[in-house]
């Protein structure tokens, strides 16, 4: 009897503009593995039932995206160490007891977009995190490790960002505060963590805060540029980019915990920045 391929999915709310479908399925036919990937939009207060029926139903392992990041980290038994520094899960695989363990590869992600893909300069560079909830938790941890001069951590409501510094300050240097706080200073990274750009918005902070040398990153990803790509560009940044990099690395690194093998990223890189439509019904699976 052939045995059925392993299931994997993400979920969020909404979570139909993901492209984790296609990218999964581009590492599983690379890689030559037997898997389907789907999508899984869970509302918020069906997330428990919905994620505990998926793996008793024989899921292998499922990542999660907004809003469900830190409503899905007690559901874990298990946690490597960065999910649990970061208070927040990304990537859920089962264990041999059918308990979860949950990972989180966000920072992970960004920081080999930002060393090997941009090919930026992390260790004593001057770094504005724009965003204070699950996607900023998730990548302070490893921007730390990078040991930049400055890392400053904004948000609209202050008490949120002060939290953080309060978690998070052992770490390495870090300040918190609101996004008036904003120094006038151009910083060498300015990272958009926040949701302004899926509503068309930009966090309201000063311009002052770009110059020629300050790389503006927006965590959340498009076809067009977005909101935050667009402002960053009005006032002069060196270079803006949008998060088809950290998606696809990411991605690698969940892959590579549920599979056992890190894929190539370029190609499937590549194929996510195509000026060509990318289709969500893509194949996942991978031949036998």
């Amino acid at each position: 009897m052939t045995r059925e391929p392993d299931r994997y999915a993400v979920t969020g709310y909404p979570v139909k503009h993901s492209f984790s479908p296609f990218i999964h399925g581009m590492f599983a036919k690379q890689t030559k593995q037997r898997m389907t990937y789907r999508l899984l939009e869970i509302a918020p207060e069906q997330l428990a039932d919905q994620v505990t029926n998926f793996f008793a139903d024989g899921g292998k392992g499922m990542n999660v995206t907004i809003p469900h990041k830190q409503a899905v980290f007690p559901l874990c038994k298990y946690r490597t160490p960065r999910a649990e520094i970061a208070g927040a899960v990304n990537t859920l695989a089962i264990q041999p007891d059918d308990e979860l363990l949950g990972d989180n590869t966000d920072g992970a992600g960004l920081v080999v977009d930002l060393l090997t893909n941009l090919r930026l300069k992390l260790r004593e560079s001057r770094i504005l995190l724009l965003g204070a909830g699950g996607a900023a938790r998730g990548v302070l941890g490893p921007l730390l490790e990078q040991a930049p001069a400055l890392l400053h951590v904004v948000n609209r409501d202050k008490t949120k960002a002060n939290a953080l510094l309060g978690e998070f300050h052992r770490l390495g240097e870090l300040l918190a505060g609101g996004f008036d706080d904003v120094q006038s200073e151009p910083y060498d990274l300015i990272i958009n963590a926040t949701a302004a750009s899926l509503q068309g918005e930009v966090p309201p902070i000063t311009g002052a805060a770009v110059g020629r040398q300050t790389t503006c990153y927006d965590m959340a990803y498009s076809k067009e540029d977005t909101a935050f790509v667009k402002w960053a560009n009005e006032q002069g940044t060196g270079h803006a980019e949008v998060g088809w990099g950290m998606l696809v690395e990411q991605a690698a690194e969940a892959f590579l915990l549920w599979r056992g093998v890190r894929p190539d990223t370029t190609p499937v890189l590549a194929a996510v920045r195509s000026p060509t439509p990318v289709l969500q019904e893509a194949p996942q699976n991978a031949p036998k």
